[in-house]
């Protein structure tokens, strides 16, 4: 199972760059950047708030479920 996050489509549909958005919310590029790539273990609701003021959008626009059936990019997953 893996969580896909898809604010660098969000951000190419409404023609802005990811320092702009930065910008316009007030988080770090670096944070973005963890956020866009996929590589952020975790979002605050705060943030994906201001995300979703800025860009206009739902936050099921942003982030999408992948089940794993396809394993040509492995989910990583630490047990707990």
């Amino acid at each position: 199972m893996a969580i896909l996050v898809r604010l660098d489509d969000v951000l190419h549909e409404r023609r802005m760059t990811l320092t702009e958005l930065s910008d316009r919310i007030g988080i770090t590029l670096a944070n973005l950047s963890v956020l866009k790539t996929g590589k952020a273990r975790a979002i605050r609701f705060s943030t994906l708030d201001a995300i979703c003021e800025a860009l206009q959008c739902q936050p099921g626009d942003l982030l999408a479920h992948h089940d794993g059936a396809d394993r040509s990019t492995p989910a990583t997953h630490t047990p707990e």
